[in-house]
């Protein structure tokens, strides 16, 4: 799943099937702009149920496995929204998304992408947005109230790659500028999950990505690689379905 995706999508699969070990495909999209996604099935079972310039949400059906709905999202940057409109934005994403589990008929919901906003930021944890908790206790109680309206939960696990004590690098994104205020790393990539697939999701298999295994995608000083890679980190999470 990529956002900000420079390269025609047939390079890509070309160089994706080069190895003839796996067999990618190519999912396109019907409205959305900003995220492509390639799979190892058929793009059958990955089908668009909503779609806006910078979100998808597919429902993915696998043979014999639990179906899930998948969103993938890529929000405006900080350099030209300010957080209040990020905040109202993750409203309407909220919505979007209780309105898909409602044609769907459950909540076995991942969200994933670029949020452009930390894991502590009112977007992310307001109530009236995604309302996501770095807790999997607090998360498997299912909803709150707030001011007698019922808000569902998502878990957000990235809580726990903040900071040097992690396995990898300690965010997914770095920005310093010379203001009082500067965080350095920031994870704005981020993936978010529902209580119903809690217990599907392994948080050691969560890691942010600083390789392929031969090309680093970071410098000598342990920054993401700007000039050759991208500014962002990537992300890679399993569910057992």
């Amino acid at each position: 799943m990529f956002a900000e995706f420079s390269i025609e999508p047939s390079h890509l699969l070309i160089c994706l099937n080069s190895n003839n070990k796996y067999h990618y495909f190519y999912s396109p999209t019907i409205g959305c702009e900003k995220i492509h996604i390639f799979t190892r099935f058929k793009i059958d079972f990955i089908q668009p149920i909503y779609e806006s310039e910078r979100l998808t949400i597919r429902h993915l059906t696998l043979p014999g496995l639990l179906d899930i709905i998948l969103a993938i999202n890529h929000f405006p940057s900080k350099l030209y929204w300010e957080p209040a409109s990020q905040s109202l934005e993750c409203v309407a994403l909220a919505d979007t998304i209780k309105y898909v589990e409602n044609q769907v008929g459950h909540s076995r919901t991942v969200l994933v992408g670029d949020l452009n906003m930390n894991p502590f930021e009112d977007g992310v944890v307001g109530a009236s947005g995604l309302h996501a908790v770095m807790s999997r206790t607090i998360a498997k109680k299912g909803s709150r109230i707030v001011q007698s309206k019922q808000y569902p939960f998502f878990y957000n696990p990235m809580w726990n790659f903040f900071g040097d004590a992690t396995p990898g690098p300690p965010g997914t994104y770095y920005y310093d500028r010379s203001e009082h205020k500067v965080y350095f790393w920031n994870i704005f990539d981020q993936v978010l999950i529902r209580p119903e697939l809690i217990d599907f999701f392994d948080n050691d298999e969560m890691k942010i990505i600083e390789s392929d295994g031969e090309i680093s995608f970071v410098t000598h000083h342990g920054f993401p690689d700007v000039n050759n890679i991208s500014d962002h980190l990537p992300i890679f999470f399993k569910l057992n379905l």
